[in-house]
């Protein structure tokens, strides 16, 4: 797995100063948040480094005890995708 680290409402990937990847949020509530962004750049596409970010977001979810509410179309996606994740999903 990458070296994703977590800064304020965001996981990301970064290497002298330059971005590379994020996944953000936002707070929307006392106990969920919404995934609203996603970036990975060609420098590390096609790595799954999107999905590592996904991941990084769920397991801090869960581990917050908040759900997510996917707006970010690329969340969205590997949530219908992936099965483990619906129990993190807000209703």
């Amino acid at each position: 797995m990458a070296n994703i680290e977590h800064g304020e409402n965001r996981f990301f990937i970064e290497t002298d100063g330059e971005k590379l990847a994020e996944i953000t949020y936002v707070h929307s509530g006392d106990k969920q948040i919404t995934v609203d962004h996603t970036y990975v750049s060609e420098k590390l596409r096609g790595q799954k480094i999107g999905n590592q970010l996904v991941e990084k977001v769920v397991e801090f979810a869960r581990q917050e005890n908040l759900k997510i509410v996917p707006e970010c179309s690329f969340v969205v996606r590997e949530f219908e995708k992936n099965k483990e994740y619906q129990d993190i999903i807000a209703k």
